[in-house]
């Protein structure tokens, strides 16, 4: 048989045609096989929901945006020219209408179009009304003539009846929309004779009390020991536990008033600390409301034992990445384009900037997103062109690349249903120098294999839903390893904005994510036994065991990291269970 012509093992080849049918609409996949126009018609569905919550997120980001815009001209003694500027930095805002709080004209920065104007005209009204009832205002969404999206806020400035209008555009809508029908396979094919390149498919912060400090005396302090402290110190007895006092001064800091115990007889003085509960709660401006994928995976409890580490680095083999991102901005390293070498990594897709973000967006800024990993520092490979798609060579040098530069985990938010020796090698050489390889499986609902996912040096990776169901366009079959959220996910975008988007290529990064946090707290562990600890602690989903369409199950990140705490050395049976995978997969190759 040639290498090319790969096919399933019958037996499991009969299982999944039987069964492949809506299989998110049921934990055991056995209903009917979805017809071609069924699947194209759920798959339009999740663009226009990806749409709706991009929609929702450029709102959130706006309205922080037009509500700083107003703080700040309001205090400025050129309001104007504050706004001014604040026109020319943000292209999204085409519209400024400064309502000044002592009355007169009403000042306006920027112009419309015609019939846009004319659409928005009613809105501004409606603005207006409500500054001068002291409340901000945001109107519905309204369209142009090219498509483009735009709604209207107004946020108050302090005193009633001034303040802030915008006529904010969403741009970043129709991008997501050309994006993601491209992305789940929607688009229409190349033209005959299209020459471009198509994919076919550490401890965590110590946090105490500034003013209060914990004192165990050797013996009991007495009523004027206790006065002395007040008097010299300001330190009032907060509580007292037999020979354990907790102090709170209003003149000393902590770390002053541990100078000061520290005179006294003691046997330790130290800060007051606070403990948080297991389940950190971010406090990143979009994670409650649109993050639903980082909880359900159990990420936030996972935060409790590793956080992720700067010494663990996590390349992002893809369309580059935008290190301009403010919620990127300081934890992405020099990177590399393999397409034009002389160039920077830049993103001029959006798709790898949205798979950075999933891994390591910042956390705990108040801003956008949390992504998964507080730590761990992003290496930026441009493989793929300002299409989305890059040629073997591209994707294979990337790979040597960012192995060569030390990358511990590898992202490849990518695939094609061709087995080329030349991308295997590359996937070899990494593996070889125990590098982490993770790869989405695909977005065309199939068992066939999709590489370098089907790699058995390669952690594949499906999708999954809030539902903890099968993404409807997620691939499928015996290579399948774990699945992670991959609908409706909320991270980064270029040029400052944040975008929903489906697909595998936005399941792998959790799971690339996972194992840096595994790697930093643990960093002895091996390549394969990292792969074990993911797979063994996946939760299974679907029939039980591994099966084609959940692999071993859904990530879970807090179980992962417990164990990867307490591994010492992989055990056989993980080597036995790679040889198992990779026998299986060489039956198919010949």
């Amino acid at each position: 048989m040639n290498r090319r012509q790969k096919t399933i093992v019958p037996v499991v080849a009969a299982i999944c045609a039987a069964a492949v049918g809506f299989v998110w609409t049921a934990t055991r996949p056995n209903v009917r096989t979805a017809s071609e126009t069924e699947q194209r018609a759920l798959r339009m569905a999740q663009v226009a929901e990806d749409v709706r919550l991009t929609g929702e997120l450029c709102r959130e980001q706006c309205r922080r945006h037009v509500r700083q815009a107003a703080e700040e001209a309001s205090s400025s003694p050129e309001p104007i020219k504050t706004l001014q500027e604040w026109h020319i930095r943000r292209d999204d805002l085409p519209l400024l209408l400064w309502v000044p709080e002592t009355g007169g004209e009403n000042v306006r920065i920027g112009e419309l179009d015609g019939r846009l104007a004319d659409v928005v005209a009613p809105l501004l009204d409606e603005a207006g009304q409500a500054l001068r009832q002291g409340r901000p205002y945001a109107s519905p969404t309204v369209f142009d003539r090219n498509g483009d999206s735009y709604f209207v806020l107004a946020e108050p400035s302090g005193r009633r009846g001034g303040g802030l209008i915008a006529v904010s555009r969403q741009k970043i809508m129709s991008e997501i929309y050309r994006r993601q029908l491209r992305h789940l396979r929607l688009d229409p094919p190349p033209a005959p004779g299209d020459r471009r390149w198509k994919p076919q498919g550490s401890r965590p912060d110590s946090h105490y009390k500034t003013d209060e400090l914990v004192v165990k005396f050797r013996r009991t302090p007495s009523a004027t020991d206790l006065n002395r402290f007040r008097l010299e110190a300001g330190a009032q007895v907060v509580h007292q536990t037999g020979r354990i006092f907790v102090f709170r001064s209003d003149r000393l800091g902590a770390e002053k008033l541990r100078d000061y115990f520290l005179k006294t007889e003691i046997e330790y003085a130290e800060p007051h600390y606070l403990y948080e509960t297991n389940e950190v709660v971010p406090n990143d401006s979009l994670y409650l409301r649109y993050q639903w994928n980082l909880p359900q995976i159990a990420a936030d409890r996972g935060w409790d034992i590793s956080k992720g580490s700067d010494d663990v680095l996590v390349a992002v083999v893809d369309t580059g990445v935008d290190r301009d991102h403010p919620d990127l901005n300081g934890r992405i390293r020099p990177g590399r384009n393999t397409i034009r070498p002389d160039a920077p990594p830049l993103d001029d897709v959006g798709h790898g900037t949205h798979v950075a973000g999933i891994i390591s967006a910042i956390v705990n800024n108040a801003t956008g997103i949390a992504g998964m990993s507080w730590n761990n520092p992003i290496l930026p490979v441009k493989a793929l062109d300002d299409t989305g798609a890059g040629s073997t060579l591209s994707v294979a040098q990337g790979i040597i690349w960012a192995t060569d530069q030390g990358a511990k985990v590898i992202n490849l938010s990518l695939g094609n249903y061709a087995d080329s020796d030349f991308l295997h090698d590359a996937v070899r050489y990494a593996y070889e120098r125990d590098v982490v390889l993770v790869a989405a499986v695909g977005n065309d609902n199939t068992d066939k294999p999709g590489y370098p996912a089907a790699y058995p040096e390669v952690l594949a990776v499906g999708a999954t839903g809030p539902n903890r169901k099968k993404a409807a366009f997620s691939n499928y079959g015996d290579y399948l390893d774990v699945v992670a959220p991959g609908i409706g996910i909320a991270s980064t975008y270029p040029n400052g904005r944040y975008a929903a988007m489906s697909g595998t290529s936005m399941a792998s990064p959790h799971v690339a994510a996972l194992a840096a946090l595994i790697r930093s707290v643990n960093p002895r562990l091996t390549n394969a036994e990292v792969y074990d600890i993911i797979r063994r602690t996946a939760d299974d989903l679907g029939p039980k065991g591994r099966d084609p369409y959940f692999g071993y199950g859904e990530i879970n990140a807090q179980k992962a990291l417990e164990e990867a705490v307490g591994r010492t050395a992989a055990p056989p049976a993980s080597w036995a269970e790679w040889f198992a995978r990779w026998l299986e997969r060489l039956t198919q190759i010949f």
